[in-house]
């Protein structure tokens, strides 16, 4: 009888010592029910995001996000709280492609939950989204300043002679004239100087 009482109570411990490790687990929030679904392929765009999760929320520490397939946010309005569920309403429609929800909650014990899914979105009635056209170069607007600028200068030297040409032409009689006139002098000072000789010759042959 003894034995079988401490076989029980030990039974007991054993069985309490196991449970304790799960408590801190079972506190977490988890995320247990979506709107759309993980990985839901839909025809038609949904205008809100449902999650419904393990634990009651708590609004001010309630995030869920919409985002397209290069990462940007999709606009949706603040998550609205009711009891464990949180609905954002997406402000335009979705066009085809993939999306990601995320979300952050807090569990009861004040650890934050994070995680996030996919779905896709593929109505046949919607267009295919087109390639946005690459715009084109404008026009330089230094290129009419310049056409301008050269005619501008065309006309000019089609209109008035050359500056430069004008004073060369204006200095060439000068030139000429001083030219002239040194060579009128040395050959005056040529004359005399040879006059001068032929009369010291003539003097010697008097005497």
């Amino acid at each position: 009888m003894r034995t079988r009482s401490v076989t029980a109570l030990l039974a007991a411990v054993v069985t309490a010592l196991l449970l304790v490790p799960a408590t801190p687990a079972a506190a977490h929030n988890s995320l247990q029910e979506a709107t759309p679904a993980r990985d839901a392929r839909l025809t038609a765009a949904p205008t809100q995001v449902t999650l419904r999760f393990l634990q009651r929320l708590n609004p001010s520490y309630t995030t869920i996000t919409v985002s397209d397939a290069g990462q940007r946010k999709v606009p949706t309005s603040a998550p609205a709280v009711d009891g464990a569920t949180g609905t954002v309403t997406i402000d335009g429609p979705l066009g085809n492609g993939t999306y990601t929800v995320g979300y952050r909650v807090v569990s009861r014990d004040g650890h934050p939950v994070q995680g996030s899914y996919r779905f896709t979105v593929a109505d046949p009635a919607a267009p295919a989204p087109s390639a946005p056209a690459s715009p084109s170069a404008p026009a330089s607007p230094s290129a009419p300043a310049s056409a301008a600028a050269a005619a501008s200068t065309g006309a000019d030297a089609a209109g008035e002679p050359d500056a430069s040409g004008a004073r060369s032409g204006d200095d060439g009689p000068p030139v000429a004239l001083l030219a002239g006139g040194a060579v009128a002098g040395l050959l005056v000072v040529a004359g005399i100087v040879l006059l001068v000789v032929r009369r010291a010759r003539d003097r010697r042959t008097d005497h």
